[in-house]
């Protein structure tokens, strides 16, 4: 296991605090599970049943949203798995968006393998998959499998099925129909008319000045649509299990995505006073980059941060740190539902052999970058996302490592059918994460509204590439193309372009011929014609 001591590091106590932990005592024995002998492990397997897979899954959260990285957070049901498992630091999403990103993840293959690139694109039909995604696959494995929550396909003509969850539940039928799928909208169709209401000023996505704004919401934990199917999930715990069959267990929820309407409860953890503000580039325009393309190309998105920056540039301080406090206390109202799932899957000695996944599918620019907020580009704090792996398979010697590794979503695919036994696809782009595979940089792309732009990343620089024009004309003129590069171990705020820099040009070349081969490996192994 050398190559795995080279590059990790534990974690280490005075980094990571103690706060919050003894609310996890429910479902964490005085032995931790995953923390026991290999002996008292093969003999909890010995009748070579697969692991329980238990996922956890939220939308829009920052890669540093983890109370292990960030101090003015509280994740305690996070931190713990972190601290038993291993936290990939350098792990990024394979679009900055959700549908791309959610549909690379479930089939780990990159957007434009999949021709899923945008929230735009319409989902594969269901007759035109390339192959059974994660659920299916553990299906037919012989998995019990319960999907509670989102996973956005994409635009549909006709629904879809559930893809491999025997037991779903969605929160809101606008995040996609999926035939045998539950919905709020049929079974708490006034409490999601109450969430509705609150919510009606926010915009599209909830993303209007307002949805950042927030408040304390008034309305029940329960009619939330997270909420809501957080309590499902619950319920199913408590009594639809099957003993006789490994379990995988997805929840995926809609937040911390703004809108930023917070349970009380979890708002008031916070104080004002420990809040940072916003941290502002030393320029007032976005300089020549992909971003400033993006807006000069899509009215959508230039318009949505002329008016963020127009409020959140007259805000005081405090106003502004109360959107990153919401922020935080969306984070850790989600991760409470987890501690809870776990907690019943302790009761139930689901996780004497499991593994526990979490991560989200893109992050959050927080304010970044004079006043943006979500996503939509390949900065690190759009593109780079919290990953962990827990659980009693994880080696105990790598319990309680920070991997450095370039990680990837696509990852995720690969990871879980070893740990299954499950059947996999030859020539994917990814990686089983339990293994020492590793890649020298990771990958994401962009499209919305532009020609393509491609990110390559190491972990102390990042090269981007990029048209300043719409695709029909960028095929004509890819000698036009436009670059960045970063030098993020002194500018981790990428504030500082050193593309055009000839002190720089040998690891710029570098960057641009490994993009060039990775991207190359990649499509020779997909897409794949049938028949």
């Amino acid at each position: 296991m050398q190559n795995n001591i080279n590059r990790r590091d534990f974690l280490k106590s005075s980094l990571l605090g103690t706060t919050g932990l003894a609310s996890l005592s429910a479902f964490l024995p005085s032995s931790p599970l995953w923390a026991r002998s290999s002996d008292e492990q093969n003999n909890r397997t010995q009748n070579n049943r697969p692991p329980d897979i238990i996922f956890f899954m939220t939308d829009q959260q920052r890669w540093d949203a983890l109370g292990v990285l960030n101090p003015h957070i509280k994740t305690p049901t996070l931190d713990r798995l972190a601290r038993n498992g291993i936290l990939f630091q350098h792990a990024v999403c394979q679009a900055p968006m959700c549908v791309p990103s959610r549909n690379s993840m479930m089939f780990g293959l990159y957007p434009s393998q999949l021709g899923v690139r945008s929230n735009g694109s319409h989902s594969v039909g269901d007759a035109f998959l390339p192959f059974p995604p994660i659920p299916e696959r553990l299906r037919l494995a012989g998995y019990q499998t319960a999907g509670f929550g989102k996973t956005h396909w994409g635009r549909i003509d006709t629904p879809i099925s559930t893809r491999g969850f025997e037991v779903r539940v969605v929160g809101e039928r606008g995040v996609g129909p999926e035939n045998g799928a539950r919905y709020q909208n049929d079974e708490n169709p006034e409490g999601l008319a109450a969430y509705r209401r609150e919510v009606a000023t926010y915009g599209g996505g909830e993303e209007r000045v307002e949805g950042y704004i927030g408040k304390v919401s008034e309305v029940a934990e329960r009619d939330h649509r997270d909420g809501w199917v957080a309590e499902q999930c619950l319920k199913f715990l408590d009594s639809d299990v099957d003993p006789d069959r490994p379990l995988f267990l997805y929840l995926s929820f809609l937040k911390p995505h703004a809108g930023l309407n917070v349970p009380k409860r979890f708002e008031e953890l916070y104080d004002i006073e420990d809040m940072p503000d916003m941290i502002m580039p030393p320029w007032s325009q976005e300089p020549d980059t992909h971003l400033a393309a993006s807006d000069k190309l899509s009215r959508s998105h230039a318009g949505r941060h002329a008016a963020w920056r127009e409020a959140f540039s007259k805000m005081t301080s405090e106003q502004r740190r109360r959107t990153v406090l919401r922020y935080y206390a969306n984070c850790s109202w989600l991760e409470h539902y987890f501690g809870e799932a776990l907690a019943r899957l302790e009761k139930l000695g689901r996780l004497k052999n499991a593994l526990i996944v979490f991560l989200s599918d893109h992050g959050e620019m927080l304010g970044e970058r004079n006043f943006r907020f979500t996503k939509y580009c390949l900065y690190d704090s759009s593109v780079r996302v919290p990953l962990i792996l827990s659980g009693s398979v994880v080696p105990e010697e790598l319990r309680g490592t920070v991997d450095n590794r370039p990680a990837e979503l696509v990852d995720i695919f690969p990871t879980l059918m070893k740990v299954a036994g499950a059947e996999s696809e030859q020539e994917l782009p990814g990686l089983d994460l339990l293994s020492d595979q590793q890649r020298t940089g990771n990958f994401c792309e962009y499209h919305d509204g532009l020609a393509p732009a491609y990110m390559w990343r190491k972990q102390d620089w990042k090269l981007i590439l990029f048209f300043d024009r719409p695709l029909a004309e960028a095929r004509l003129a890819v000698d036009k193309a436009r670059g960045e590069l970063y030098d993020l171990k002194n500018d981790p705020h990428e504030w500082h372009n050193l593309y055009g820099n000839s002190d720089y040009a040998e690891i710029r070349e570098q960057m641009k011929t490994e993009l060039l081969m990775h991207l190359a490996c990649a499509w020779e192994g997909y897409p794949k014609g049938k028949g």
